[in-house]
C-alpha cells in the first residue's frame, strides 16, 4: 500500500483523505507536538512513507538522503526553496507544488494588511481600548501608489484589487503578461524605480539566491520616507535587521508581515513589540476555498504519479532521468 504523510499544517481535515483512500492509499498526519523544523525529528517522522504533502518545513540533503522510500514531495503551496532539489534529483524524488489555488487568498491578505496599516489599525483599536482618543489624519489610500514586486498569479490578483481601490499600480517582473498589464493599466518599471516611487511595496517574488534580502539597508534607503512594506511571499526576501532599523528610525512608516526569516517568529524578535508592525503567522494563502483545493490537488498529484502520469505541477527536477517510476 502507498503510504502518504501530510505534514502541512491544517492538514487534519480536507478532501485528500477520501481521495487517497478511494485510490487505495493510506494518509496520516504526524503528531503536531513534534518539531518538524528539526532535521533529526523530521527524518524520523517521515520514515516509511512513499509520498508527503509537505508544508513549509525544510527538506535539506541530509533528510532526503535518510529517506530511501520517499518518492514524492508535493508541496502545499507554490514555493519550493526549502527543498534541496539537487538531493531530490540524486535520489529520484519528484517535487511538485500546488499552484493556482491560493492566489486570491494571498491577494486578499496582502490587501487587508495594506488597508489596515493605511487606515491606522491595529493602533486605533488598541487606543480606544485604553480609553485614548487620537485623531491623526493619514494619507488617502486611493491616492497612493502600490508597487508590486512580482506580477505572477498572486501579484495580478493583488493588482486587480488595488486598481479597484483607485490606486496607481507599478510593477516589477522580468516576464509580465502584456495583456494583463494593458488591461489593468499597470506601469512596468525597474525595481529601483518601483522602490523610489511607491507608497506601499508588496512582495510577491519567489525566494532565490538573487532575490534574498532584496529589501535591505541599501534598497530601503532609496524608498520614499514613510513607505510601507507588505510581505506575504517569503521571509528571507527581507533583511529583517535592516527592516527593524528602518521602522525604528521612521524611514519606513510600517510593515505588514505574514512570513519571516525564521518561522515560527521567535518570541525574542523585536518585531513582536513594534507598534508599527502588523503580524500574521504564514497564513495568507489559507481560506476555505484554497484549503480544500490545495489538499485535493496535492492528493491528485500523488495519485497520478503513482499511475505513471506526470502532472504539470511537477517541478522538472529529475534531470536526465527518463525511467522514473513508483
Amino acid at each position: 500500500m502507498v503510504c502518504v504523510l501530510c505534514t502541512a499544517l491544517n492538514g487534519e481535515t480536507g478532501p485528500h483523505f477520501k481521495l487517497l483512500a478511494d485510490a487505495g492509499y493510506e494518509c496520516v498526519v504526524p503528531d503536531r507536538s513534534q518539531d518538524l523544523w528539526n532535521n533529526e525529528v523530521l527524518t524520523q517522522v517521515i520514515q516509511g512513507f512513499d509520498a508527503i504533502i509537505a508544508g513549509s518545513e525544510p527538506y535539506p540533503a541530509a533528510v532526503i538522503a535518510a529517506s530511501p522510500q520517499l518518492r514524492v514531495l508535493a508541496r502545499a503551496g507554490v514555493g519550493f526553496d526549502a527543498i534541496d532539489l539537487t538531493a531530490c534529483d540524486e535520489h529520484k524524488i519528484v517535487v511538485a507544488t500546488t499552484p493556482g489555488v491560493n492566489h486570491h487568498a494571498v491577494a486578499e491578505h496582502a490587501t487587508a494588511m495594506m488597508m489596515a496599516i493605511g487606515r491606522g489599525f491595529p493602533a486605533l483599536d488598541q487606543e480606544v481600548r485604553r480609553c485614548e482618543w487620537k485623531r491623526i489624519p493619514l494619507p488617502r489610500i486611493s491616492e497612493c501608489t502600490l508597487g508590486l514586486v512580482g506580477l505572477g498569479r498572486i501579484g495580478q490578483a493583488t493588482a486587480t484589487r488595488a486598481v479597484g481601490l483607485g490606486m496607481k499600480v507599478l510593477a516589477f517582473d522580468p516576464y509580465p503578461s502584456a495583456d494583463f498589464v494593458k488591461q489593468y493599466d499597470i506601469t512596468m518599471v525597474s525595481l529601483e524605480d518601483l522602490l523610489a516611487k511607491s507608497d506601499f511595496v508588496s512582495l510577491h517574488s519567489p525566494m532565490t539566491p538573487t532575490t534574498k534580502h532584496m529589501i535591505n539597508d541599501k534598497s530601503i534607503a532609496t524608498m520614499k520616507d514613510g513607505a510601507v512594506v507588505i510581505n506575504t511571499a517569503r521571509g528571507p526576501l527581507i533583511d529583517e535587521a535592516a527592516l527593524i532599523r528602518a521602522l525604528k528610525s521612521g524611514k519606513l512608516r510600517a510593515a505588514g508581515l505574514d512570513v519571516f526569516e525564521v518561522e515560527p517568529l521567535p518570541a525574542s524578535s523585536p518585531l513582536m513589540s513594534m507598534p508599527n508592525v502588523l503580524l500574521s503567522g504564514h497564513i495568507a494563502g489559507m481560506d476555505n476555498e484554497s484549503h480544500e483545493d490545495t489538499w485535493a490537488l496535492g492528493a491528485n498529484i500523488i495519485i497520478r504519479l503513482s499511475r505513471g502520469e506526470w502532472p504539470a505541477e511537477c517541478i522538472q527536477n529529475l534531470k536526465g532521468v527518463t525511467d522514473w517510476k513508483w
